[in-house]
């Protein structure tokens, strides 16, 4: 059984006055070297998951032609607290692969280890990675991970930014209606976007070392 939140109560959120204006300058450049990538990442689909102890966020992404983003679907698989570790588990491994089959994606992005203050929370973040991996590898994908610092620069082009500030961009990425819900999908997306940018500039320095 798959439980999926598309939507949860609305959460605060800065608006654009709560961007600075190097994240908002920064929209024509990501724009061009979204574009750049798309020369030999042609419709390449990512999903991104975005690991959580209660909500496991994900996001797939596909670039089109001319370096368009399209967002395809996001969302968070929700987790009872009150079921066992091995059910929540399993619950995101069927949730994931669910959506792998749906969808499709030529590659899976997660958000790499980083350093934690709580050592509990950290030993429960390393096994929901371990089954998303697990998932991805039993589609036969490849999985990337990046650094938080990583994304937020290449999402936002500030490695220290917000939540919010990354949401915003990635709305803005996607030309969505609003921002994607909960924020655990916007960080999701902001996984698969970052996967797609980077892809497209390793494509352009292996093509420029031919």
């Amino acid at each position: 059984m798959r439980r999926f939140v598309r939507n949860s109560t609305r959460r605060k959120r800065g608006g654009p006055s709560a961007v600075s204006w190097l994240v908002v300058n920064l929209l024509n450049l990501l724009a061009r070297n979204c574009a750049l990538s798309a020369i030999d990442c042609t419709h390449m689909r990512v999903l991104g998951i975005d690991c959580g102890g209660e909500y496991t966020g994900y996001g797939v992404v596909e670039m089109h032609s001319g370096g368009r983003l399209v967002c395809l679907t996001c969302g968070a698989i929700k987790l009872s607290p009150r079921e066992p570790l091995a059910r929540r588990l399993a619950r995101i491994y069927d949730g994931l692969g669910v959506l792998i089959g749906e969808h499709h994606p030529d590659e899976v992005a997660i958000e790499g280890i980083f350093y934690a203050l709580n050592v509990k929370s950290a030993l429960k973040l390393g096994q929901v990675r371990g089954v998303a991996m697990l998932a991805a590898a039993a589609a036969g994908l490849e999985v990337a991970e990046y650094s938080p610092l990583s994304i937020k620069s290449s999402v936002v082009g500030y490695g220290r930014a917000e939540k919010q500030q990354v949401q915003h961009m990635v709305t803005r990425l996607l030309g969505l209606a609003e921002p994607p819900k909960p924020m655990d999908a916007s960080d999701a997306l902001a996984i698969a976007i970052c996967h797609l940018h980077t892809a497209g500039t390793l494509e352009r320095q292996k093509a420029a070392a031919r």
